[in-house]
């Protein structure tokens, strides 16, 4: 091994690690503001939508699973929905009426008025993300926003930004999966408690 491979792996980790610490610091106000909202949308009969591109893409994926089946905790299944995952119905939107129409066009048919939206952009300028997030406001939905950089386009069709201060999309797109994660276990906080650990603890013997 390399001692320049070494420094690079070293590096890198010194710099998400920072990263990561900055952006829980100057955000956790707003993360749990955003939580609060998701779980209300949700106790009120709301579903979370989620969308993206490329890794933003397998983020709204992951994210949608933490919340349909769980997290950190046995609970009810709660309705979220990545907007990336029909096949069929991204290629013929695709097909007929282009790549940037593909969370619009869903928005349109499976979302309303009480619904959120969680969109994925390191950049803030995905084409196909603004028009789902410009959609979602004409319906009224509630619009959330995870983004790099200076949050790009997105900034101005967010009612909530969650923006990462960096232009690497590699460390931006872990950064948002972690505040992904944190915004899930807010939501099962806000809606079942704070988890009975008593279960956990040794039984005694009888």
């Amino acid at each position: 091994m390399t001692q320049s491979a070494l420094s690079m792996v070293e590096d890198y980790g010194v710099r998400g690690a920072r990263l990561r610490q900055v952006f829980f610091s100057s955000h956790k106000e707003l993360l749990v503001k955003a939580a609060g909202v998701v779980a209300a949308k949700l106790k009120a009969g709301g579903k979370l939508l989620l969308c993206g591109n490329g890794g933003s893409a397998a983020d709204a994926q992951h994210l949608a699973a933490e919340f349909v089946s769980r997290f950190q905790r046995e609970r009810p299944s709660l309705a979220a929905l990545a907007l990336t995952t029909d096949t069929s119905v991204l290629t013929a939107i695709s097909n007929d009426d282009g790549f940037d129409q593909v969370f619009k066009k869903q928005i349109q048919g499976l979302a309303c008025k009480r619904d959120v939206l969680l969109a994925f952009s390191t950049s803030g300028n995905s084409p196909n993300v603004l028009k789902g997030l410009i959609q979602a406001s004409e319906i009224g939905m509630t619009t959330m926003g995870m983004a790099g950089q200076n949050g790009g386009l997105m900034r101005k069709q967010c009612d909530y930004l969650l923006q990462v201060q960096s232009a690497e999309t590699p460390l931006i797109q872990e950064v948002h999966i972690a505040a992904g994660h944190m915004l899930c276990a807010l939501v099962e906080l806000f809606l079942f408690g704070a988890e009975d650990t008593s279960l956990d603890s040794p039984r005694a013997e009888s």
